[in-house]
């Protein structure tokens, strides 16, 4: 739910009721992975999708529904053989689908208003709800945000609680701030004492982190385009060049930050902040820059490195690099030439072609045309549900 936080947020400011409905489940082909949510409010206005339409209608009633009566429920939406136009997925996968009420006297509205707040003004925090297990626990939750203290157990502080035994919370803290720090949103299996014996509770942790970072090298037009993509896939998006005249952001009005400085001085700046989800787009194709830029960038720990230009020019680069002591494995993280081959001619194809290679490169995909190919479709699919305690799918 922690995707459609702003809205919320201005609802639950406006003391509005509501009800969300998340995908805490999915098998096989799906359209939506976990977390996706749909809201209605006591007005029967709403906003989200848990399945790009196949079964909005139903989801729909079940969130009026659950206003009226103040439960949470689970319910299970798949194929149907015998009528593919049933409400279902007609795309043959199966979606598990938590229902709650966010009504002033629901238990659980106190921690979901707080996480909700923490996702609206982009602070990390993980919400963790329990989606199966005693009828009287589900849809029950707890907050962790990022820079917890640990309070010497396991679980460091959290809000909220599920009302059972005394660890479960404090594991689920545990297991929920693991997930946060690596940005994870998925299922976890417990048992209800907080062990890994013990009747087994199923949960959904949400992690909430701010926009991963696209750094883009190069004030050229390319850059411009590559910036709209970057914003269009939600990076907070910088553009760096150590040229004053051109590095404005007149020119990138689309980036969060124009920076002028060289490019590898601001990279190594700003080095310790970049995570596993950051992407860096090298497009000057100037050895001055490009050298000790990548020298730099092929050693941190950043999701994709990217360079422009020519086979040729690729090829020069390497033998640079080489001379000045990048290692062949830190080479092979190169993507360069940069993007997929989709015969681009322009900036925008260029930067989709860019785009594209970033989202492969993050979900696993092989970028070939899905037209007779036997690849998986949503190659990180799945039920998101571990089968045990720190086991992730």
């Amino acid at each position: 739910m922690l995707d459609i936080a702003d809205e919320l947020h201005r609802w639950a400011q406006q003391g509005r009721e509501f009800a969300v409905a998340t995908v805490v489940a999915t098998h096989g082909s799906s359209p939506r992975e976990p977390g996706a949510a749909l809201a209605v409010d006591s007005e029967g206005t709403a906003i989200g999708s848990v399945s790009g339409g196949c079964v909005e209608g139903a989801v729909y009633e079940l969130c009026r529904q659950a206003l009226t009566d103040g439960g949470s429920v689970v319910e299970r939406f798949g194929y149907s053989d015998e009528d593919a136009f049933a409400v279902g997925l007609t795309c043959g996968g199966t979606l598990d689908i938590l229902v709650t009420p966010v009504r002033g006297d629901s238990p659980a509205r106190a921690v979901l208003v707080s996480a909700l707040a923490a996702a609206a003004q982009g602070t990390a925090a993980a919400l963790a709800r329990i989606t199966e297990g005693p009828v009287e626990l589900v849809g029950r939750a707890l907050l962790v945000r990022s820079g917890g203290h640990p309070d010497g157990h396991l679980g460091g502080s959290y809000e909220g609680g599920f009302g059972g035994h005394p660890e479960l919370d404090r594991t689920v803290a545990a297991e929920a701030r693991a997930m946060l720090d690596s940005g994870r949103t998925g299922g976890l299996v417990i048992g209800a004492d907080g062990s890994r014996c013990g009747q087994p509770l199923t949960l959904l942790v949400e992690s909430s982190v701010p926009a991963p970072r696209m750094i883009v090298f190069g004030a050229v037009d390319f850059a411009s385009s590559l910036a709209r993509v970057g914003k269009f896939l939600g990076h907070h998006v910088t553009v760096c060049d150590a040229r004053p005249v051109f590095a404005t952001e007149a020119r990138f009005p689309a980036a969060d930050e124009v920076v002028v400085d060289w490019p590898h001085r601001y990279l190594e700046s700003v080095a310790a902040d970049l995570d596993g989800r950051t992407v860096l787009c090298v497009l000057t194709h100037d050895a001055k820059f490009d050298v000790p830029l990548l020298e730099l960038a092929l050693r941190l720990p950043v999701a994709y490195v990217g360079a422009m230009g020519s086979r040729r020019t690729h090829l020069e680069r390497n033998a640079r690099l080489r001379e000045v002591g990048v290692t062949e494995i830190e080479l092979a993280r190169l993507r360069s030439p940069i993007g997929l081959d989709l015969g681009a001619r322009t900036p925008e194809e260029t930067a989709l072609s860019i785009g594209a290679e970033i989202v492969a490169a993050r979900r696993g995909g092989t970028g070939v045309s899905l037209t007779g190919a036997h690849t998986p479709i949503h190659h990180d699919g799945g039920s998101g549900v571990v089968g045990r305690i720190g086991e992730v799918a």
